[in-house]
């Protein structure tokens, strides 16, 4: 049986592009990608990406030895299975990206740009992505896209959930975030071209994207640490149901402004060393770009993702308020 991650390291060749296992049937799409179809019934089709950013190695690891797991027929799977790695070059080159942020370039905003690997990748992606949830309708529809954060964070773990109309979220995939111990939701306020938005508001999956801790390279991670996500991901695949962690204290965030660098003057009024989280009391300032002056205007900010050395014209950083969680879950009919 094959490596899929070593494979996938080693280039775009693919060894082996169709087989089964004793409960499911597989193929592989695309390099970087495999898809597993259940021999049972069922009722969901979940994908799970990872390395949108290259260097972001732990999600890596964790979802390719699920890959591995699932070939060894260690796990019965429930439900349909799609596994993408998402920026393969950048991958390999142990980068965050080449030329262009990836998780910058969907819902057709790689069509933006001159082609690249990367706007390339994206195109191909939506592609894949589409074919998996259009093949085979199902009930419902779950998209986890796993990252880890540039620098480090007072909430170890938390997600980020795209962007829907209703401001509400199901409540199933909340009971999930909340069984895996995540420490944080962060609701975004607006559409974007991010993967999790790509698949929310393309096929209305149930999306969102996770960060498990910091960067790090290929072998450094200590995969003890993200024992929570291993098993709710293998709970989610095969056996469909989880049980809702009532002692679960989830911090909840909604996104309030969102700092753009326009100018090779864009400067963050504060150090580099700064944890996500981290607050700013009314009046601060946090952020300025020639005339502009971004501030904690009606109540106590949130910083999260700042990054002073983005191109011209992305985000270089979100201010954020505290949420109440009821207010964000669509209560079961």
């Amino acid at each position: 049986m094959f490596d899929f991650l070593a494979e996938t390291l080693a280039g775009d060749k693919i060894s082996s592009y169709s087989g089964h296992t004793e409960t499911a049937s597989w193929f592989r799409p695309e390099p970087g990608v495999i898809i597993f179809e259940p021999h049972s019934k069922n009722t969901k089709s979940v994908l799970i990406s990872a390395a949108i950013h290259g260097n972001e190695t732990a999600p890596v690891e964790i979802i390719a030895t699920l890959v591995n797991d699932i070939l060894m027929d260690r796990h019965t799977l429930k439900v349909r299975l799609m596994i993408i790695l998402g920026n393969l070059e950048a991958m390999r080159q142990g980068k965050r990206y080449l030329d262009i942020d990836m998780n910058r370039l969907f819902s057709g905003h790689f069509s933006c740009y001159d082609s690249n690997v990367e706007t390339r990748r994206a195109a191909t992606l939506q592609q894949v992505v589409a074919d998996f949830y259009n093949k085979k309708p199902t009930q419902s529809k779950l998209h986890f896209d796993l990252h880890t954060a540039i620098k480090p964070s007072l909430h170890k773990t938390f997600g980020l959930l795209p962007f829907v109309k209703s401001g509400q979220y199901n409540h199933d995939m909340i009971a999930w975030l909340q069984s895996i111990k995540l420490q944080a939701l962060v609701v975004n306020h607006a559409p974007a071209a991010t993967f999790s938005y790509f698949t929310s508001n393309e096929f209305a999956a149930e999306s969102c994207t996770l960060e498990l801790g910091k960067a790090k390279p290929f072998g450094e991670n200590n995969l003890q640490e993200f024992v929570n996500i291993q098993s709710g991901l293998i709970n989610l695949i095969t056996k469909q149901q989880y049980t809702e962690n009532t002692d679960s204290t989830l911090s909840v965030y909604k996104v309030t402004q969102v700092m753009t660098k326009r100018s090779e003057h864009f400067k963050l009024h504060f150090s580099d060393d700064l944890e996500n989280f981290s607050a700013f009391k009314t009046g601060s300032v946090i952020a300025s770009d020639h005339d502009v002056e971004y501030l904690a205007e009606k109540e106590e900010a949130y910083i999260l993702f700042p990054n002073s050395k983005v191109k011209i014209g992305f985000r270089a950083g979100l201010l954020l308020a505290e949420a109440d969680l009821s207010a964000i879950t669509l209560q079961p009919q």
